[in-house]
Protein backbone atom coordinates (compact mmCIF):
# COMPACT_ATOMS: atom_id res chain seq x y z
CA UNK A 1 0.00 0.00 0.00
CA UNK A 2 2.71 2.65 0.30
CA UNK A 3 4.39 1.60 -2.77
CA UNK A 4 0.87 2.77 -4.33
CA UNK A 5 0.79 5.85 -2.14
CA UNK A 6 4.38 6.85 -3.54
CA UNK A 7 3.02 5.96 -7.05
CA UNK A 8 0.33 7.77 -6.86
CA UNK A 9 2.16 11.27 -5.44
CA UNK A 10 5.62 11.58 -7.38
CA UNK A 11 6.35 14.69 -5.27
CA UNK A 12 6.49 12.83 -2.09
CA UNK A 13 8.43 10.30 -4.08
CA UNK A 14 10.86 12.94 -5.47
CA UNK A 15 11.04 15.10 -1.90
CA UNK A 16 11.96 11.16 -0.22
CA UNK A 17 14.42 10.49 -2.87
CA UNK A 18 16.42 13.88 -2.04
CA UNK A 19 15.71 13.08 1.49
CA UNK A 20 17.49 10.33 1.10
CA UNK A 21 20.33 10.97 -1.28
CA UNK A 22 21.07 13.67 1.65
CA UNK A 23 20.87 11.49 4.26
CA UNK A 24 23.36 9.14 1.88
CA UNK A 25 25.69 11.59 1.47
CA UNK A 26 25.94 12.80 5.31
CA UNK A 27 26.48 9.06 6.08
CA UNK A 28 28.98 8.72 3.44
CA UNK A 29 31.07 11.97 5.30
CA UNK A 30 30.76 10.38 8.36
CA UNK A 31 32.27 7.17 7.02
CA UNK A 32 34.78 8.90 5.78
CA UNK A 33 35.44 10.70 8.77
CA UNK A 34 35.47 8.14 11.06
CA UNK A 35 38.06 6.10 8.51
CA UNK A 36 40.49 9.21 8.88
CA UNK A 37 40.41 9.10 12.51
CA UNK A 38 41.23 5.04 12.94
CA UNK A 39 43.61 5.46 10.53
CA UNK A 40 44.99 8.23 12.55
CA UNK A 41 45.00 6.51 15.53
CA UNK A 42 46.65 3.40 13.96
CA UNK A 43 49.74 5.66 12.85
CA UNK A 44 49.78 7.31 16.15
CA UNK A 45 49.63 3.82 17.88
CA UNK A 46 51.93 1.41 15.18
CA UNK A 47 53.87 4.03 12.94
CA UNK A 48 56.84 6.54 13.54
CA UNK A 49 55.53 9.53 15.67
CA UNK A 50 58.10 11.75 13.61
CA UNK A 51 56.45 14.19 10.95
CA UNK A 52 59.15 14.28 8.64
CA UNK A 53 58.51 14.28 5.11
CA UNK A 54 60.67 14.33 1.91
CA UNK A 55 58.82 16.54 -0.72
CA UNK A 56 59.79 15.62 -4.68
CA UNK A 57 61.96 18.83 -5.96
CA UNK A 58 60.23 21.95 -7.07
CA UNK A 59 61.83 24.14 -9.26
CA UNK A 60 59.52 26.89 -7.77
CA UNK A 61 56.77 27.70 -5.27
CA UNK A 62 53.63 26.03 -6.41
CA UNK A 63 51.41 28.85 -5.95
CA UNK A 64 54.52 31.53 -7.41
CA UNK A 65 52.91 33.00 -10.59
CA UNK A 66 55.44 32.24 -14.24
CA UNK A 67 56.84 34.95 -13.65
CA UNK A 68 57.65 34.58 -9.91
CA UNK A 69 60.48 31.40 -9.79
CA UNK A 70 61.08 30.50 -6.43
CA UNK A 71 64.40 29.67 -5.53
CA UNK A 72 65.28 26.25 -4.94
CA UNK A 73 65.93 24.94 -1.00
CA UNK A 74 70.31 24.38 -0.72
CA UNK A 75 70.86 21.04 -1.56
CA UNK A 76 71.62 20.22 2.07
CA UNK A 77 68.78 20.38 3.49
CA UNK A 78 65.18 18.09 2.37
CA UNK A 79 62.60 19.23 4.68
CA UNK A 80 61.35 21.66 7.62
CA UNK A 81 61.05 20.44 11.07
CA UNK A 82 58.90 18.68 12.90
CA UNK A 83 56.51 19.40 15.61
CA UNK A 84 58.76 18.73 18.52
CA UNK A 85 62.42 19.67 17.30
CA UNK A 86 64.76 21.22 14.38
CA UNK A 87 65.96 17.98 12.35
CA UNK A 88 69.04 18.78 10.69
CA UNK A 89 71.30 16.96 8.62
CA UNK A 90 74.10 15.89 10.96
CA UNK A 91 77.18 13.80 10.50
CA UNK A 92 76.49 10.18 11.79
CA UNK A 93 78.28 9.70 15.33
CA UNK A 94 81.24 7.46 15.97
CA UNK A 95 81.16 4.48 17.13
CA UNK A 96 83.20 3.74 20.37
CA UNK A 97 83.70 6.37 23.32
CA UNK A 98 83.08 9.76 22.23
CA UNK A 99 83.30 12.92 23.80
CA UNK A 100 84.59 12.85 27.95
CA UNK A 101 84.43 16.07 30.19
CA UNK A 102 87.49 17.29 30.61
CA UNK A 103 87.48 17.32 34.42
CA UNK A 104 87.09 13.47 34.85
CA UNK A 105 89.36 11.82 37.60
CA UNK A 106 92.34 9.86 35.99
CA UNK A 107 94.22 7.15 38.06
CA UNK A 108 97.93 6.61 36.55
CA UNK A 109 98.85 3.06 36.44
CA UNK A 110 102.07 2.05 35.38
CA UNK A 111 103.54 -1.39 34.18
CA UNK A 112 107.18 -1.94 34.41
CA UNK A 113 108.95 -4.72 32.64
CA UNK A 114 111.18 -7.01 34.43
CA UNK A 115 114.62 -5.74 35.83
CA UNK A 116 115.92 -9.00 34.07
CA UNK A 117 114.10 -8.03 31.12
CA UNK A 118 115.51 -4.29 31.16
CA UNK A 119 119.39 -5.47 31.16
CA UNK A 120 120.79 -4.94 27.19
CA UNK A 121 121.44 -8.42 25.39
CA UNK A 122 124.75 -6.94 24.04
CA UNK A 123 126.18 -5.39 26.84
CA UNK A 124 124.34 -6.70 29.84
CA UNK A 125 123.70 -2.75 31.24
CA UNK A 126 120.51 -1.26 32.42
CA UNK A 127 118.06 0.14 29.63
CA UNK A 128 117.32 4.12 30.39
CA UNK A 129 113.65 4.77 29.97
CA UNK A 130 113.09 6.44 26.29
CA UNK A 131 109.11 6.79 26.22
CA UNK A 132 105.53 5.67 27.07
CA UNK A 133 102.87 4.26 26.32
CA UNK A 134 99.41 4.92 27.30
CA UNK A 135 95.83 2.88 26.77
CA UNK A 136 93.06 4.38 28.21
CA UNK A 137 90.31 1.82 30.26
CA UNK A 138 87.23 3.51 31.34
CA UNK A 139 86.50 2.62 34.64
CA UNK A 140 83.22 3.16 36.83
CA UNK A 141 82.58 2.80 40.17
CA UNK A 142 79.47 2.09 41.62
CA UNK A 143 77.28 5.05 43.68
CA UNK A 144 79.03 4.74 47.79
CA UNK A 145 75.81 5.57 50.19
CA UNK A 146 78.11 7.31 53.24
CA UNK A 147 76.78 8.16 56.87
CA UNK A 148 78.43 11.68 57.51
CA UNK A 149 78.39 11.98 61.15
CA UNK A 150 78.12 15.91 62.54
CA UNK A 151 79.86 14.99 65.70
CA UNK A 152 79.55 18.17 68.38
CA UNK A 153 81.99 17.74 71.67
CA UNK A 154 79.94 18.53 74.69
CA UNK A 155 81.75 20.57 77.93
CA UNK A 156 80.85 20.75 81.36
CA UNK A 157 82.56 21.66 84.59
CA UNK A 158 83.13 18.58 87.15
CA UNK A 159 83.00 20.58 90.07
CA UNK A 160 79.94 23.42 89.31
CA UNK A 161 77.31 21.08 87.72
CA UNK A 162 75.14 23.64 87.67
CA UNK A 163 76.79 25.78 85.10
CA UNK A 164 75.20 23.19 82.78
CA UNK A 165 76.61 21.86 79.38
CA UNK A 166 78.28 23.73 76.58
CA UNK A 167 78.43 22.51 72.87
CA UNK A 168 78.41 23.83 69.54
CA UNK A 169 75.29 24.82 67.58
CA UNK A 170 74.12 22.14 65.02
CA UNK A 171 74.82 23.88 61.36
CA UNK A 172 71.84 24.40 59.48
CA UNK A 173 70.93 21.55 57.62
CA UNK A 174 68.23 21.16 54.16
CA UNK A 175 66.03 19.20 56.29
CA UNK A 176 66.13 20.30 60.12
CA UNK A 177 65.39 16.64 61.74
CA UNK A 178 65.98 14.58 58.54
CA UNK A 179 69.07 11.55 58.07
CA UNK A 180 69.47 12.82 54.26
CA UNK A 181 71.87 15.37 53.28
CA UNK A 182 71.94 18.02 50.29
CA UNK A 183 73.70 15.44 47.98
CA UNK A 184 71.38 12.28 48.75
CA UNK A 185 68.14 14.49 48.38
CA UNK A 186 69.54 16.11 44.92
CA UNK A 187 70.37 12.54 43.66
CA UNK A 188 66.94 11.61 44.39
CA UNK A 189 65.37 14.89 42.84
CA UNK A 190 67.78 14.16 39.51
CA UNK A 191 66.77 10.71 39.13
CA UNK A 192 63.10 10.42 39.19
CA UNK A 193 62.70 14.37 37.46
CA UNK A 194 65.88 14.29 34.75
CA UNK A 195 66.13 10.11 34.48
CA UNK A 196 62.39 10.02 34.86
CA UNK A 197 63.05 7.12 37.61
CA UNK A 198 60.21 6.33 39.91
CA UNK A 199 60.31 5.92 43.99
CA UNK A 200 59.50 2.30 44.03
CA UNK A 201 62.70 2.01 41.15
CA UNK A 202 64.95 4.04 43.30
CA UNK A 203 64.02 2.53 46.80
CA UNK A 204 65.42 -0.88 45.60
CA UNK A 205 68.30 0.52 44.10
CA UNK A 206 69.44 1.81 47.44
CA UNK A 207 68.76 -0.91 48.89
CA UNK A 208 71.45 -2.78 46.81
CA UNK A 209 73.88 -0.18 47.82
CA UNK A 210 73.27 -1.36 51.51
CA UNK A 211 70.40 1.06 52.87
CA UNK A 212 66.83 0.70 53.06
CA UNK A 213 64.51 3.98 51.79
CA UNK A 214 60.89 3.30 51.88
CA UNK A 215 59.42 4.95 48.97
CA UNK A 216 57.36 7.28 51.14
CA UNK A 217 60.49 8.28 52.99
CA UNK A 218 62.02 9.29 49.95
CA UNK A 219 58.56 10.76 49.10
CA UNK A 220 58.78 13.21 51.73
CA UNK A 221 62.77 14.11 51.19
CA UNK A 222 61.06 15.11 47.50
CA UNK A 223 58.24 17.39 49.42
CA UNK A 224 60.78 19.06 51.69
CA UNK A 225 63.35 19.66 48.57
CA UNK A 226 60.65 21.24 46.81
CA UNK A 227 59.46 23.25 49.31
CA UNK A 228 62.49 24.91 49.96
CA UNK A 229 62.82 25.64 46.27
CA UNK A 230 59.47 27.11 46.13
CA UNK A 231 61.28 30.75 46.42
CA UNK A 232 63.92 30.08 43.80
CA UNK A 233 60.90 29.06 41.35
CA UNK A 234 58.77 32.28 42.58
CA UNK A 235 62.67 34.09 41.24
CA UNK A 236 62.47 32.10 38.27
CA UNK A 237 59.09 33.42 36.81
CA UNK A 238 60.11 36.91 37.89
CA UNK A 239 62.53 36.54 35.26
CA UNK A 240 60.27 34.91 33.18
CA UNK A 241 58.00 37.55 33.01
CA UNK A 242 60.07 40.66 32.29
CA UNK A 243 61.07 38.65 29.15
CA UNK A 244 60.00 40.43 25.88
CA UNK A 245 58.34 37.00 24.53
CA UNK A 246 57.36 34.16 26.18
CA UNK A 247 56.82 30.52 24.54
CA UNK A 248 54.18 28.51 26.42
CA UNK A 249 52.21 25.24 25.90
CA UNK A 250 50.07 22.60 28.18
CA UNK A 251 50.53 19.04 28.60
CA UNK A 252 47.95 16.66 30.55
CA UNK A 253 48.71 14.89 33.61
CA UNK A 254 46.89 12.60 36.47
CA UNK A 255 46.46 13.47 39.73
CA UNK A 256 44.73 11.37 41.89
CA UNK A 257 41.40 12.23 43.59
CA UNK A 258 39.17 10.33 45.57
CA UNK A 259 35.83 12.13 45.36
CA UNK A 260 36.53 11.74 41.89
CA UNK A 261 34.53 8.40 40.27
CA UNK A 262 37.27 7.73 38.37
CA UNK A 263 39.74 8.19 41.47
CA UNK A 264 41.51 10.36 39.69
CA UNK A 265 41.23 13.78 37.52
CA UNK A 266 42.98 14.94 34.50
CA UNK A 267 45.23 17.83 35.15
CA UNK A 268 47.84 20.02 33.34
CA UNK A 269 50.54 21.60 33.68
CA UNK A 270 51.39 25.07 31.93
CA UNK A 271 55.10 25.35 30.59
CA UNK A 272 56.25 29.27 29.97
CA UNK A 273 59.59 29.58 28.68
CA UNK A 274 61.12 33.10 28.73
CA UNK A 275 63.92 34.62 26.48
CA UNK A 276 66.25 34.44 29.66
CA UNK A 277 66.64 30.56 28.63
CA UNK A 278 64.37 29.70 31.92
CA UNK A 279 61.17 27.77 32.12
CA UNK A 280 58.51 27.77 34.71
CA UNK A 281 56.06 25.08 35.20
CA UNK A 282 52.27 25.79 36.61
CA UNK A 283 49.46 23.43 37.92
CA UNK A 284 46.32 23.76 37.26
CA UNK A 285 43.40 21.29 37.99
CA UNK A 286 41.79 22.25 34.67
CA UNK A 287 42.38 23.24 31.03
CA UNK A 288 40.80 26.61 31.54
CA UNK A 289 41.65 30.59 30.66
CA UNK A 290 42.44 31.28 34.43
CA UNK A 291 45.38 29.38 34.59
CA UNK A 292 47.53 31.55 31.53
CA UNK A 293 45.42 34.13 33.53
CA UNK A 294 46.39 33.93 36.66
CA UNK A 295 50.34 33.06 35.84
CA UNK A 296 50.84 35.86 32.89
CA UNK A 297 48.88 38.55 35.20
CA UNK A 298 49.76 41.91 33.92
CA UNK A 299 52.68 40.97 31.60
CA UNK A 300 53.37 42.80 28.26
CA UNK A 301 54.98 41.84 25.63
CA UNK A 302 54.87 38.86 23.17
CA UNK A 303 52.88 35.33 23.50
CA UNK A 304 53.77 32.49 21.40
CA UNK A 305 51.25 29.66 21.71
CA UNK A 306 49.56 27.08 19.14
CA UNK A 307 45.94 29.39 18.69
CA UNK A 308 44.54 27.07 21.95
CA UNK A 309 41.61 29.63 23.20
CA UNK A 310 42.25 29.18 26.92
CA UNK A 311 45.07 32.12 26.36
CA UNK A 312 42.31 34.42 24.45
CA UNK A 313 41.28 36.47 27.69
CA UNK A 314 45.59 37.11 27.83
CA UNK A 315 45.12 38.67 24.51
CA UNK A 316 41.92 40.74 24.46
CA UNK A 317 43.78 42.66 26.75
CA UNK A 318 45.76 44.24 23.81
CA UNK A 319 48.85 44.36 25.96
CA UNK A 320 49.80 41.21 24.56
CA UNK A 321 51.02 40.33 20.82
CA UNK A 322 50.39 36.78 19.59
CA UNK A 323 52.56 34.83 17.90
CA UNK A 324 52.06 32.03 15.60
CA UNK A 325 53.85 28.20 15.21
CA UNK A 326 54.36 27.25 11.98
CA UNK A 327 55.10 23.97 13.48
CA UNK A 328 51.50 23.25 14.17
CA UNK A 329 50.26 24.90 11.25
CA UNK A 330 53.08 22.42 9.15
CA UNK A 331 51.85 19.54 11.18
CA UNK A 332 47.99 19.89 10.20
CA UNK A 333 49.12 19.45 6.45
CA UNK A 334 51.16 16.71 7.57
CA UNK A 335 47.93 15.16 8.40
CA UNK A 336 46.13 15.50 5.18
CA UNK A 337 48.71 14.42 3.28
CA UNK A 338 47.19 10.95 3.02
CA UNK A 339 43.68 12.45 1.55
CA UNK A 340 45.73 15.32 -0.59
CA UNK A 341 48.76 14.10 -1.48
CA UNK A 342 49.48 17.28 -3.80
CA UNK A 343 47.97 20.44 -2.04
CA UNK A 344 49.05 19.28 1.29
CA UNK A 345 52.57 18.73 -0.44
CA UNK A 346 52.44 21.66 -2.10
CA UNK A 347 52.43 23.02 1.64
CA UNK A 348 54.61 21.20 2.74
CA UNK A 349 57.39 22.93 0.72
CA UNK A 350 56.15 26.21 1.15
CA UNK A 351 56.79 25.68 4.93
CA UNK A 352 59.84 24.11 4.23
CA UNK A 353 61.88 27.29 2.28
CA UNK A 354 60.72 29.63 5.54
CA UNK A 355 62.80 27.22 7.93
CA UNK A 356 65.29 27.11 5.06
CA UNK A 357 65.31 30.73 6.03
CA UNK A 358 65.65 30.20 9.59
CA UNK A 359 68.57 27.79 9.32
CA UNK A 360 70.58 29.84 7.13
CA UNK A 361 69.88 33.22 9.73
CA UNK A 362 71.14 30.49 12.38
CA UNK A 363 74.14 28.66 10.59
CA UNK A 364 75.82 32.29 9.63
CA UNK A 365 75.10 33.43 13.41
CA UNK A 366 73.10 36.50 12.03
CA UNK A 367 72.22 38.89 15.09
CA UNK A 368 68.72 40.33 15.37
CA UNK A 369 68.50 42.91 12.92
CA UNK A 370 70.01 40.88 10.77
CA UNK A 371 67.97 37.94 10.83
CA UNK A 372 64.70 40.68 10.61
CA UNK A 373 66.25 41.42 7.48
CA UNK A 374 66.76 38.25 5.86
CA UNK A 375 62.97 37.76 6.86
CA UNK A 376 61.62 40.42 5.00
CA UNK A 377 63.79 39.51 1.73
CA UNK A 378 63.28 36.17 1.98
CA UNK A 379 59.97 34.75 4.01
CA UNK A 380 57.97 37.61 3.32
CA UNK A 381 57.64 37.14 -0.40
CA UNK A 382 56.90 33.81 0.19
CA UNK A 383 54.19 34.10 2.94
CA UNK A 384 52.60 36.88 0.75
CA UNK A 385 52.22 34.61 -2.32
CA UNK A 386 51.31 31.56 -0.20
CA UNK A 387 48.20 33.32 1.52
CA UNK A 388 45.76 34.28 -1.46
CA UNK A 389 46.67 30.29 -3.15
CA UNK A 390 44.98 29.12 0.36
CA UNK A 391 42.04 31.64 0.07
CA UNK A 392 42.05 29.90 -2.99
CA UNK A 393 41.97 26.36 -1.78
CA UNK A 394 39.45 27.19 0.48
CA UNK A 395 36.97 27.66 -1.88
CA UNK A 396 37.33 24.07 -2.83
CA UNK A 397 38.19 22.16 0.17
CA UNK A 398 35.51 20.71 2.50
CA UNK A 399 35.79 22.56 5.88
CA UNK A 400 35.93 19.42 7.99
CA UNK A 401 38.19 17.38 5.36
CA UNK A 402 41.84 17.13 7.14
CA UNK A 403 43.08 19.68 4.46
CA UNK A 404 40.02 21.94 4.84
CA UNK A 405 40.65 22.11 8.84
CA UNK A 406 44.90 22.94 7.54
CA UNK A 407 43.53 25.61 5.62
CA UNK A 408 41.27 26.99 8.02
CA UNK A 409 43.83 26.51 10.83
CA UNK A 410 46.28 28.76 8.77
CA UNK A 411 44.26 31.21 7.54
CA UNK A 412 42.81 32.09 10.84
CA UNK A 413 46.22 32.67 12.32
CA UNK A 414 47.53 33.72 9.60
CA UNK A 415 48.37 37.60 11.33
CA UNK A 416 49.88 35.86 14.21
CA UNK A 417 51.85 33.39 12.24
CA UNK A 418 53.43 36.63 9.97
CA UNK A 419 54.32 37.75 13.26
CA UNK A 420 57.68 36.57 13.54
CA UNK A 421 58.59 38.67 10.65
CA UNK A 422 58.08 41.83 12.32
CA UNK A 423 60.88 41.39 15.22
CA UNK A 424 64.62 38.83 14.65
CA UNK A 425 63.91 37.77 18.29
CA UNK A 426 61.03 35.75 16.95
CA UNK A 427 60.50 32.26 16.66
CA UNK A 428 59.29 30.77 13.26
CA UNK A 429 57.78 28.09 16.01
CA UNK A 430 56.90 26.99 19.56
CA UNK A 431 59.47 24.05 19.36
CA UNK A 432 61.10 25.77 22.16
CA UNK A 433 58.68 24.94 25.18
CA UNK A 434 57.98 22.12 23.12
CA UNK A 435 61.14 20.36 23.61
CA UNK A 436 60.56 21.45 27.72
CA UNK A 437 56.95 19.21 27.55
CA UNK A 438 58.66 16.19 26.68
CA UNK A 439 60.13 15.87 29.71
CA UNK A 440 57.19 15.70 31.63
CA UNK A 441 55.86 13.41 28.99
CA UNK A 442 58.28 11.02 29.33
CA UNK A 443 58.40 11.25 33.44
CA UNK A 444 54.89 10.70 33.04
CA UNK A 445 55.31 7.15 31.40
CA UNK A 446 57.31 5.96 34.60
CA UNK A 447 55.47 8.00 37.37
CA UNK A 448 51.95 7.36 36.02
CA UNK A 449 50.22 10.34 38.37
CA UNK A 450 50.55 12.45 40.76
CA UNK A 451 49.67 11.70 44.45
CA UNK A 452 47.63 14.97 45.13
CA UNK A 453 47.55 18.13 43.97
CA UNK A 454 49.85 19.47 46.15
CA UNK A 455 52.46 16.77 44.90
CA UNK A 456 51.57 17.73 41.49
CA UNK A 457 52.54 21.22 42.17
CA UNK A 458 55.79 20.42 43.60
CA UNK A 459 56.34 17.91 40.27
CA UNK A 460 56.13 21.62 38.75
CA UNK A 461 58.50 23.19 40.65
CA UNK A 462 60.89 20.34 40.70
CA UNK A 463 60.68 20.54 36.41
CA UNK A 464 60.95 24.02 36.66
CA UNK A 465 64.62 23.49 38.50
CA UNK A 466 65.54 20.84 36.57
CA UNK A 467 64.18 21.92 32.91
CA UNK A 468 66.08 25.53 33.62
CA UNK A 469 69.21 23.83 34.22
CA UNK A 470 69.28 21.47 31.16
CA UNK A 471 68.61 25.36 29.32
CA UNK A 472 71.43 26.57 31.15
CA UNK A 473 73.65 23.96 30.44
CA UNK A 474 74.33 23.63 34.23
CA UNK A 475 74.38 20.34 35.95
CA UNK A 476 71.74 19.53 37.79
CA UNK A 477 73.01 17.78 40.62
CA UNK A 478 75.85 20.09 41.39
CA UNK A 479 73.62 22.71 41.25
CA UNK A 480 70.91 20.98 43.19
CA UNK A 481 73.92 20.32 46.09
CA UNK A 482 75.05 23.60 46.56
CA UNK A 483 71.65 25.22 46.31
CA UNK A 484 70.08 23.39 49.18
CA UNK A 485 72.90 23.97 51.36
CA UNK A 486 73.00 27.51 50.41
CA UNK A 487 68.96 27.88 51.47
CA UNK A 488 69.35 25.88 54.49
CA UNK A 489 71.83 28.99 55.22
CA UNK A 490 69.35 31.34 54.73
CA UNK A 491 70.75 32.97 51.52
CA UNK A 492 68.30 34.81 48.87
CA UNK A 493 66.53 32.82 46.80
CA UNK A 494 66.88 35.20 43.95
CA UNK A 495 70.41 34.77 43.85
CA UNK A 496 70.18 31.13 43.42
CA UNK A 497 68.38 30.34 40.13
CA UNK A 498 70.00 28.62 37.86
CA UNK A 499 70.78 31.27 36.07
CA UNK A 500 72.59 33.21 38.59
CA UNK A 501 74.33 30.33 40.03
CA UNK A 502 75.96 29.56 36.95
CA UNK A 503 76.65 33.40 36.54
CA UNK A 504 78.53 33.29 39.35
CA UNK A 505 80.35 30.27 39.25
CA UNK A 506 81.40 31.29 35.90
CA UNK A 507 83.07 34.31 37.83
CA UNK A 508 84.59 32.34 40.44
CA UNK A 509 86.01 29.75 37.69
CA UNK A 510 87.46 33.04 35.83
CA UNK A 511 88.63 34.79 38.39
Amino acid sequence: MVSEQLSDDPQSLRSRIVALETENAALRQRNEELERSVASFRRWLYSRRSERHVSPNHPKLPFAGEDEPAPPPPAHVEEAPDEEHETTRKAPRRRGVGRQRADLPRVREVIEVAEAERLCPCCNEPMPPIGEVITEELDFQPAVLRVREIVRIKYACKAHEESGVVQAELPPRAIAKGSAGPSLISHIVVSKYKDHLPLYRLSRIFERFGVFLAESTLGDWIKDAAELLFPVVAAIKTSVLESFVIHSDDTGILVQDRGHPNGSRRSFLWAYVGDRQEVVFDFTPGRTRDGPVQFLGDYRGHLQVDAYSGYDAILRKGTVVEVGCWAHARRYFFEALPTSKVNANDALVAIRLLYEVEREAKVNQLDHEATKLLRQQQSKPILDQMKPWLESLKKAALPKSPLGQAIGYALNQWTALNRYLEDGRLAIDNNLVERQIRTVAVGRKNWLFAGSAEGARRAAALYSIICTCALQGVEPWAYLTDTLACLARGEPPASLTPRAWKTRRTAITAG
